[in-house]
């Protein structure tokens, strides 16, 4: 029987070797960890012995993120972290992340059997949309999970959504709808429209969802540019507002600091969100720490995408909330 043709990278053989000679887990069960088949494990360990990643120990420079996505997955009490390495004497948070994205996502691509990806927006799955390689899947649509602005158009909901079908050769539903609706408009009613009860429909059957968070500050392109004008920055902190998933805000525990604010989203509840069976988190920087926190202890995410510097701080927090709590 033909073997199968891979090309994996140096992070994917390190991984594996990592579960096989460190962890001592089966062939089998690093298959199911990395959802993968059981004769590319094999062959992983065996063009790492080829390559020289094996000798008496693991020689890496991705190592070290091995042990770190390790630590910070128990930490979050979520299925998997992936941690790209950053440039501290030039500190970027979405391009490490972005590249960290579509590496994770062709790996998952190879093996996972989607038919509708739902897709928030944000500069670092812009990032992720240009280093992505080429697929060719007709039979997957890419769904947008929020409505957009008129301002970013390059990687707000439009753009994004339009971006990831392109370079993985899928087609796309666009949610044409504003983040927000205006004060007094019936949800009910709008949504009652064909073209958005169609969409949203879509989100019954999503098999993956690939989301962004954001914090409260300037820095944030929807606190900045898609917040309704009668609602502030300053009223949101005092909510107790942390940061926001898909624009619904959340506190440090998860919660939602506003139902108002959630109904009038025009897109994909949160809580419908957790339901999805894979969901997919990229997210980076100091100010993000606490926003990754609060999705994680939420259920938004399954599989976290950061980088080395924001992954040391969530499990500085984790230690420091964990002390607290003993005290």
């Amino acid at each position: 029987m033909p073997r199968e043709l891979v090309e994996d990278s140096e992070v994917f053989l390190t991984e594996v070797c990592w579960h096989y000679f460190v962890n001592e887990m089966t062939q089998a069960d690093i298959a199911s960890k990395m959802g993968v088949t059981r004769l590319r494990v094999n062959q992983s360990i065996q063009r790492a012995k080829a390559m020289g990643l094996v000798k008496i120990h693991i020689e890496s420079p991705f190592l070290a993120n091995i042990e770190l996505q390790d630590s910070l997955r128990d930490a979050l009490g979520i299925g998997r972290v992936v941690i790209g390495a950053a440039d501290p004497r030039s500190y970027d948070y979405h391009r490490p992340v972005g590249a960290a994205l579509a590496a994770f996502l062709s790996e998952r691509l190879r093996v996972a059997d989607w038919r509708s990806l739902g897709v928030s927006w944000g500069l670092t799955l812009e990032t992720a949309i240009r280093r992505l390689q080429r697929h060719s899947l007709p039979g997957l649509e890419v769904v947008s999970l929020l409505g957009g602005t008129a301002k970013g158009s390059t990687f707000n909901s439009f753009g994004i959504v339009s971006g990831f079908a392109d370079v993985l050769g899928a087609h796309y539903s666009i949610l044409t709808a504003p983040i927000y609706l205006s004060e007094g408009i019936d949800r009910d009613l709008l949504l009652s429209q064909a073209d958005l009860n169609e969409h949203f429909r879509k989100f019954d059957t999503l098999d993956a969802v690939i989301l962004t968070c954001s914090d409260v500050s300037p820095r944030s392109f929807l606190v900045a540019n898609g917040l309704p004008k009668e609602l502030s920055p300053q009223a949101l902190i005092g909510a107790g507002a942390i940061g926001d998933v898909l624009g619904q805000f959340l506190d440090r525990d998860g919660h939602s600091v506003s139902k108002t604010i959630d109904e009038r989203t025009v897109g994909i509840p949160l809580d419908q969100v957790a339901k999805v069976e894979e969901k997919i988190l990229a997210a980076a920087g100091p100010h993000k720490v606490h926003i990754i926190r609060a999705a994680c202890l939420r259920g938004l995410v399954d599989t976290l995408v950061t980088d080395d510097v924001t992954a040391r701080l969530l499990l500085d927090t984790a230690t420091q909330i964990t002390e607290a709590a003993a005290e």
